[in-house]
């Protein structure tokens, strides 16, 4: 089959075989090249909307690139159940099988140093959510018909701004302190921007938004506790997903 090379990630060789009906980027079934000890998972792409220019407009597409990332993300997904892939960047593309394995030898010792690190080991996401912590509307400039004086309106609405502020002091140190226990447990963290609530489409103000390194068969005791800090502080939610290949891990490979 014709076509330029995608690729997936780089893991070492794997002797479970990959779900029978998974499909990658542009509908192709990804295949293993193996070159140096080392695996890539590659799949063919059609060089009319995976060459530089095509690839670099498509990217402005939003149904397009989200079909893509779908499709990348099904992929490491399977690897993940099977064994320690190292993502690589949404997009990455070659000519053909020997571009693929020059790039395998240029970055061979990287990518053996960042798969031994990262052996065994999965990634989970947790982020906080302060629901009740929404930035607080413009106060009305008449002095409402409920307050019998100047004053009485300028206390109530100092006491709205001090509860506002207590909240948001509230949920910082639940965020902070969740962090602190969960970094404490984990081999490594990381700390991402919030994510905009427009573009997440998630309720409430993101507060904390983190991804820990925990090995695979201490997943179970990961997620309890995070489970047990559900409910700790009224107006604040946790989400917590995974198991992912550890993305935020990976260095200079890892997917934007």
């Amino acid at each position: 089959m014709t076509g330029l090379r995608y690729v997936y990630a780089v893991c070492r060789p794997f002797g479970t075989p990959l779900q029978a009906q998974l499909t990658g980027v542009a509908g192709d079934p990804p295949r293993l090249l193996n070159h140096h000890g080392l695996v890539a998972v590659v799949s063919h792409v059609p060089e009319r909307d995976f060459a530089e220019e095509p690839l670099h407009r498509h990217l402005e597409d939003l149904e397009w690139l989200s079909t893509t990332v779908r499709a990348h993300q099904s992929v490491i997904d399977a690897l993940t159940v099977v064994t320690t892939p190292l993502p690589l960047r949404l997009g990455t593309v070659f000519r053909d099988d020997s571009g693929v394995r020059v790039m395998i030898e240029e970055r061979e010792e990287g990518f053996r140093r960042t798969l031994d690190r990262l052996q065994g080991r999965v990634e989970w996401g947790v982020k906080v959510y302060a629901e009740q912590a929404a930035p607080a509307r413009e106060e009305p400039t008449e002095m409402p018909a409920k307050a019998v004086s100047g004053r009485d309106y300028l206390r109530q609405r100092r006491e709205r701004v001090r509860s506002h502020e207590d909240m948001w002091q509230q949920a910082d140190a639940f965020a902070t302190r969740l962090h602190e226990t969960l970094s404490a447990y984990a081999e490594d963290a990381r700390l991402h921007a919030p994510q905009n609530p427009t573009l997440s489409g998630a309720s409430g103000q993101n507060i904390l938004n983190a991804a820990y390194l925990v090995p695979r068969g201490e997943s179970e005791e990961f997620v309890e506790m995070v489970d047990r800090t559900k409910d700790d502080v009224p107006g604040m939610r946790v989400e917590l997903t995974g198991p992912w290949a550890a993305y935020s891990f990976a260095g200079e490979e890892q997917q934007p």
